[in-house]
């Protein structure tokens, strides 16, 4: 055994020893480095003249470098000339060497000559001047022969020769990723189990004559876990993975990608059966267009794979995964039976979906028993996997920065708040200012109280700035939903322009600020959706206006005429304006209630739900509310007297 190794990494080394003929393209470089430092030495020969030592050991005097028109204005002062080509040097009549540069010119030359100057002109070549002109010619015709060189090996040849030197980033070997490291998908995982059981057990299928799926196409929101489910499915299946990136098949060498393509999958044929992965495959397989010549070569590379994929026999026992965000940009070619036989989307995690992935995830950190999971997944609507973990990770961070050993329920919120809006400002505004943001919220959150028996309960309202908010009022929904009833329409846009009337009940019309531009800018969203696509409006109906977005234009409206366009602006308007009226006629007839609820916030900055209910259905703030905010008053008072 030890002498096979040994002849093993004997040869080995063997192959390895490197060689002009292994690495022509070493000569190439010698060859041009060479020239450089010859051409280097010839100028710095030229920049040495006239500057060397006197027979007596005396340096010479510096040369003066003369133009053309000194040359002429100063041509009976020169004593002697040497000529090569447009460089010019010698002595004038003081003895003072030159240098010059010339254009050839006989009467120029006769006019010196006259003065009684010595012209000599040297016409011979140096070997630098035979290598200038040689060298690139002979490099050119290397070049060549090198490029027909490798066309002239196997099919390939020349390909194989760029792969080599441009090498795709393949990731192989065995994951140990399986199903039980990925939640919250179990229908996805579901649709994916007989593939894995294909793998571990195809003469089943052979027997029943069954044709297992060769592709496999991954699609959905970022994060979601396309890569890690294909990771997984190798993992449970017990084969190689190989993964590579879609931007790795394409490159500035026409014909690299058509290269790489054959590379990768004649790797996974030899290692069949296998996975092999290709992530954002949207990169190579765009669709094709009739009248576009600009991309030839993408074009090229994706004709490659689909001959590739389609050339799997039913038995080699290689499955396709890819995965893209954008499957609608894809070319049908590579989406029909026999390529991408399945496509399965994964969605974004549901309520239940959500808990398991929190629960999962939490076994990798420390978690406090007082973190509640199953609320954080009803805070959590649209949080991808990703999102998830990013969540807790956060919260972790956050729990070692504030000296603590466990995960917090401060941390978990102050987590996602970081999330949803951004890190936490710090903002020298003015007391106007937070007096304004305050009631501000406390109209939002009053409204929200208001209509908690058909929208999501109110998790908290907060006056501290984040991002580019000032503040905010959080809702908890307790189930995903899927529809809304044009009551929860209503009502979400009454709360949505609850904190413009608020500013207008508390402090007038003259003093609105621009502190509402998201608010009524989600309202508008909501009501025109509402009317325009849910059909949702009595005077519009029951018909489908699409809206379009030309390219950051105004938005217009598809399916519909002038006098439509001008119905559904105008019940948009209604809409909101019934919204506004609602919400107003809420705070002016609860004054002291929200001017309550508006204190508590300046004192406390933060009140959640339960405590906002406390104060809005009547019952006083409790005596640590008070204490709490005598304080921060008494802080206040302090801060303004040192300033």
């Amino acid at each position: 055994m030890e002498n096979q190794k040994q002849q093993k990494t004997v040869q080995n080394k063997k192959q390895k020893k490197w060689s002009f003929r292994n690495d022509p393209g070493s000569i190439f470089l010698i060859i041009f480095t060479a020239v450089i430092m010859a051409l280097m030495a010839r100028s710095c020969a030229m920049n040495m003249n006239g500057t060397g030592l006197l027979p007596n050991g005396q340096p010479a005097q510096q040369p003066v470098e003369l133009t053309f028109s000194d040359v002429l204005r100063r041509a009976d002062e020169i004593k002697t000339m040497e000529i090569r080509g447009n460089d010019a040097s010698g002595t004038l009549t003081d003895g003072t060497p030159y240098n010059a540069t010339i254009t050839y010119d006989p009467e120029l030359l006769s006019k010196i000559a006259d003065t009684g100057a010595t012209i000599s002109i040297d016409t011979s070549k140096t070997w630098v001047d035979y290598l200038g002109t040689w060298v690139p010619i002979l490099m050119g015709l290397f070049f060549i022969w090198w490029i027909f060189r490798g066309f002239k090996g196997a099919a390939g040849g020349i390909g194989r020769t760029l792969t080599q030197q441009n090498p795709t980033k393949i990731t192989t070997g065995k994951t140990k990723t399986t199903f039980s490291d990925v939640a919250g998908i179990d229908s996805e995982k579901q649709e994916l189990m007989e593939i894995v059981d294909f793998l571990k057990n195809k003469e089943k299928f052979q027997a029943v004559g069954a044709r297992v799926p060769r592709g496999i196409l991954l699609s959905g929101e970022p994060g979601t876990g396309k890569t890690l489910l294909a990771r997984a499915i190798a993992g449970e299946a017990n084969v190689p993975f190989f993964a590579a990136s879609g931007s790795d098949f394409s490159g500035i060498i026409v014909g690299l990608g058509v290269a790489k393509i054959k590379e990768i999958f004649d790797m996974a044929k030899r290692n069949a059966p296998c996975i092999l992965f290709i992530d954002e495959i949207d990169a190579i397989g765009q669709r094709r267009s009739t009248h576009s010549y600009n991309d030839q070569d993408r074009e090229q590379t994706l004709n490659q794979l689909l001959i590739e994929m389609d050339g799997f026999s039913n038995d080699t026992g290689i499955i396709v995964i890819g995965a893209t965000n954008r499957a609608d940009m894809l070319d049908p070619a590579l989406l029909r039976p026999g390529r991408f036989d399945r496509q399965v989307y994964i969605d974004l995690p549901d309520l239940a979906g959500r808990r398991e992935i929190l629960d999962l995830y939490a076994k990798k950190v420390k978690v406090s028993s007082d973190v509640n999971l199953q609320d954080l997944a009803r805070g959590t609507t649209g949080f991808s996997g990703a999102d998830l973990e990013n969540l807790l990770n956060e919260a972790a961070l956050l729990a070692v920065r504030n000296g603590r050993t466990e995960i917090a329920p401060v941390d978990v919120e102050e987590a996602r708040d970081k999330i949803l809006m951004g890190p936490r400002k710090v903002r020298k505004m003015r007391p106007e200012d937070i007096k304004l943001t305050a009631y501000h919220e406390a109209g939002h959150a009053f409204v929200s109280v208001m209509y908690s028996d058909i929208t999501d309960p109110i998790h908290k309202a907060t006056i501290i700035p984040r991002g580019r908010a000032l503040g905010m009022v959080q809702h908890l929904p307790i189930d995903d939903k899927v529809s809304m009833t044009i009551a929860e329409v209503r009502a979400n846009l009454a709360i949505a322009l609850a904190g413009r009337s608020a500013e207008e009940v508390f402090f007038g019309s003259e003093k609105i600020t621009t502190g509402a531009e998201s608010d009524i800018a989600m309202a508008t969203r909501l009501a025109r959706y509402s009317i325009t696509t849910a059909g949702l409006s009595e005077k519009v109906g029951l018909a489908a206006i699409n809206q379009v977005n030309n390219f950051g234009n105004r938005t217009a409206l598809e399916n519909a005429s002038e006098k439509t366009a001008e119905i559904v602006d105008a019940e948009v308007r209604a809409w909101l304006d019934a919204a506004h009226a609602d919400a107003k006629r809420l705070l002016s007839k609860n004054k002291e209630t929200v001017r309550r609820l508006a204190e508590e916030l300046l004192a406390r900055e933060t009140l959640t739900g339960d405590e906002i209910k406390e104060i809005i259905h009547g019952k006083h703030a409790s005596k640590q509310t008070k204490k709490s905010a005598e304080k921060i008053n008494n802080k206040k008072v302090k801060k303004d007297a040192t300033k």
